[in-house]
């Protein structure tokens, strides 16, 4: 997408002299007295053209939020909002008979003041504009409070903001609560901050855009898309954006993003199927803000753009990633700005036990955390000086050796705003534990040691001490064995894997907790699962799988398995808790969903309404996503289907046996068709010998999209009509003669309402299900297609092949 650039200067001089002006509103009045209902999000008011809405915004099943959107694309992306502020459906937004503008939380029965609007101050209507801004005004049209004056993270064409005025980023890309970055208009400058996160309190600026000694007043963005910065008499002082970008062509909006960037982003209008829409930006500040942010003065404190212990990457498209160094993770998947955490564990600073020689260093190149230093040894004598000093150092996490200055530097957890850095000309050391059973010892834990504890003695007392000696050579010599013998028969019995948080349990443990293996949950091809508790964890349930020893594995394998679904950490995964390997037991102990499964829970009496399996199909998306794209070790599912998801007490989706069909290796034990997964959620590229890829997991989670929608399995021989027996194929006769309606003739009403939703989550499940694996989006495209973010392209018949997925 090319736009226009204006380099002339006498014309940008020109068109700051002009007088700015908004473009002339028509509106309809929002009469006293009218409300609206969070009900779904077509409880709205939108502006006269439709291109604006303001009303509730469904946020899966937080809550609804009021918010101002975009309300003819897709993606509805919101551009004003009434932040940390959630309600439940049924609440009403208000413009009260006396004027005030208030929500009224059903669920606390509490009143929350948008705008404190009265009749004495005159406020005779509301109205949604087409510029965007939510106005409250008198008879007279003078208006008395506006959204525009009140912004969130984003400002309009014909907004300003004004001396004082502040823009605060979401704190995700999906959570729209207050974030970690802000944008202040001073009187003199623009500054961008960090800050105090949770708090709102500023941190430190690591971006100032300085007026050459005028005084800054607005910053304007004008209706020809050019935002820039004036003085009281409307000179211009600073330019952000000057692309000029026409408004009948175009949707516009300036952003400030959840990593701290400000993005000029635009949209086009024109609904030609042949042109790709979506938002792209032009301009964008600070122009690297991993670098901004690393090389501020303040940056000693905080997390900057990633968190504590990640690396920033900024790309040369504008974009800005964060990273774990090796051997870390995230803190928390679904917020990478949480920072990251070490997956091992720490080194103990206890001096009986040093364990120095339990870790080693990955070596980085381009990277740096600057500012985070707390020694310097100088002169040092080489690199290799330098490491061996770090590891004897517990609280050493990196070392540095800068061979001009021969100086070593030594950094301490947390690291702070890290970057890649291709100037960085030194080479980072991380530490890291060894990959070895001893790399394992607890800290604080120390071998005993024998203590010398004679002292002089009398001559005439000599038999005594020969007597006490070796009484207590022979007491050590046995607790020392005794000692030995059980850590290596514990070693023996219960392996312990490096770099997982992950309990090593005896089978009698299990057995015990088990009942003896009485309460079965669940039984598959290669493996049973048992409910039990444990007594030792304030009577925790878990759920114990036990492995068939038909399909045992060897221990290398087995370990290896166990150790890459042990670093998984996803609220949309079934927590692996522990494990067991012993003799020809194999055992693995997983946290207990009291909800079932899916299967039992969409296929019963009571059937989970629309909403909830919406939620469901997000949040296994989300889980599959994470297997696919997130782990350390690309986990390829291999048996999607409604059995596999668990739901949790919040109802959530939680993805099982995530590995096993790997672990298990299906192909060397049972079957002769080398085919892993179930019958109907069998992608067709294991009939074909091609190569097996994550778009296996895509094919399945299409079918199962397809159940979630229909309430009915992918599968029926008992329908009466023949033509429904197979679930894809009637419902892709349903979806191309329109009649989606009867897929849902036995369903409650919110999904017969949502049929627009519900057309497009058909659409999406078709392109998971195209017999060519290219053709398949991956799932982080399904979750942009089920979030709205990006607009789902009609499909055709799912085994035609002839569809191209962009």
């Amino acid at each position: 997408m090319a736009f226009e650039m204006h380099s002339s200067l006498c014309f940008l001089f020109l068109l700051q002299l002009l007088p700015f002006f908004t473009v002339a509103d028509t509106y309809q009045n929002i009469t006293l007295g009218s409300f609206l209902t969070a009900i779904d999000d077509n409880s709205s008011w939108p502006s006269p053209s439709g291109e604006f809405a303001f009303g509730f915004r469904k946020l899966s099943l937080d809550g609804f939020m009021l918010a101002i959107w975009f309300n003819k694309i897709p993606e509805k992306t919101i551009v004003w909002s009434v932040r940390d502020y959630l309600v439940q459906q049924g609440s009403k937004v208000e413009i009260t008979p006396d004027g005030r503008f208030l929500v009224y939380d059903i669920a606390t029965g509490e009143q929350h003041l948008i705008a404190n609007g009265s009749t004495a101050t005159g406020v005779a209507y509301a109205a949604m504009l087409d510029t965007g801004n939510l106005v409250l005004a008198n008879r007279n049209s003078k208006i008395l409070w506006e959204s525009f004056q009140q912004p969130t993270d984003t400002i309009l064409p014909t907004q300003t903001l004004n001396t004082g005025g502040m823009l605060q980023a979401q704190l995700t890309p999906t959570n729209y609560s207050r974030g970690r970055f802000q944008l202040i208009l001073n009187s003199d400058k623009l500054v961008f901050y960090t800050t105090h996160f949770p708090s709102d309190y500023p941190n430190f600026p690591y971006r100032v855009i300085e007026t050459g000694g005028g005084a800054a007043f607005q910053l304007i963005f004008n209706q020809s898309g050019y935002i820039y910065l004036t003085d009281k008499n409307g000179s211009m002082l600073h330019n952000i954006s000057t692309n000029k970008v026409p408004m009948e062509d175009f949707f516009q909006r300036a952003t400030l993003e959840f990593d701290g960037v400000l993005k000029h982003y635009v949209y086009r209008k024109s609904t030609n199927s042949n042109v790709e829409r979506g938002w792209y930006f032009l301009a964008y500040e600070p122009p690297n803000i991993c670098t901004a942010i690393s090389t501020t003065a303040g940056a000693s404190a905080g997390g900057g753009v990633c968190g504590f212990n990640s690396l920033c990457k900024h790309d040369e498209k504008g974009l800005n990633t964060c990273y774990c160094p090796s051997n870390y993770t995230y803190i928390d998947p679904n917020d990478e700005r949480k920072g990251c955490r070490p997956a091992f564990i720490p080194q103990s600073c206890d001096q009986a036990s040093p364990e120095a020689d339990l870790f080693e260093f990955e070596v980085m190149s381009n990277t740096d955390w600057p500012l985070g230093d707390y020694d310097q040894i100088r002169p040092a004598e080489d690199e290799q000086w330098c490491k061996q000093n770090c590891l004897e150092d517990c609280f050493c996490a990196v070392a540095i050796f800068y061979v001009k200055s021969k100086t070593c530097w030594k950094k301490g957890l947390p690291l702070m705003n890290g970057k890649f850095d291709k100037s960085a000309g030194w080479r980072l050391h991380v530490k890291k534990r060894k990959d070895s059973a001893n790399s394992t010892i607890s800290p604080g834990v120390s071998v005993p040691k024998k203590k010398d504890k004679s002292s002089l003695i009398l001559v005439g007392s000599v038999l005594i001490i020969v007597v006490t000696h070796l009484s207590v050579f022979i007491i050590t010599f046995l607790v020392i064995s005794r000692i030995y013998y059980r850590k290596a028969l514990l070693t023996k019995l219960c392996p312990v894997l490096q770099g997982i948080n992950l309990k090593c349990f005896t089978y009698m443990e299990l057995k015990e907790a088990t009942n003896g293996f009485m309460e079965e949950i669940g039984s598959g091809a290669f493996s049973t699962v048992f409910k039990g508790v444990l007594a030792s964890d304030d009577g925790r349930c878990i759920a114990v799988k036990r492995l068939n020893t038909i399909a045992r594995e060897d221990d290398l394998e087995f370990k290896g398995e166990v150790s890459s679904i042990g670093r998984t950490n996803h609220r949309n995964l079934v927590q692996l808790l522990g494990f067991c390997d012993e003799g020809q037991h194999r055992l693995l102990v997983y946290e207990f969903m009291s909800n079932g499964s899916l299967a039992s829970f969409l296929f019963g009496e009571s059937r989970p309404n629309w909403y909830l399996r919406r939620h469901i199909a997000l949040g296994t998306a989300r889980g599959l996503f994470y297997l696919h794209e997130e782990c350390s070790s690309q986990i390829i599912h291999c048996d999607i289907k409604p059995q596999n998801i668990l739901i949790d007490d919040s109802f959530t989706a939680r993805i099982a046996d995530f590995g096993v069909a790997k672990l298990l290796r299906t192909d060397q034990t049972r079957t002769s068709t080398r085919i892993r997964g179930t019958k109907g959620y069998v992608a067709p590229e294991w009939f074909k010998n091609l190569p097996i890829t994550a778009k296996v997991d895509v094919y399945s989670y299409g079918i199962l999209l397809l159940e979630l929608i229909c309430c009915r399995k992918k599968f029926d021989e008992e329908a009466e009509d023949e033509d429904q027996m197979i679930l894809a194929d009637w419902a892709y006769d349903c979806y191309r003669q329109k009649k989606l309606h009867l897929l849902l003739e036995t369903d409650d009403e919110k999904a017969t309402d949502d049929i627009k939703t519900m057309e497009k989550y058909v659409m999406i499940a078709f392109l998971c299900i195209q017999d060519d694996p290219s053709l398949r989006p991956t799932m982080k495209n399904v979750i942009h297609l089920l979030e709205g973010t990006v607009e789902v392209s009609l499909p055709p018949d799912p085994s035609s092949g002839f569809m191209q997925f962009k």
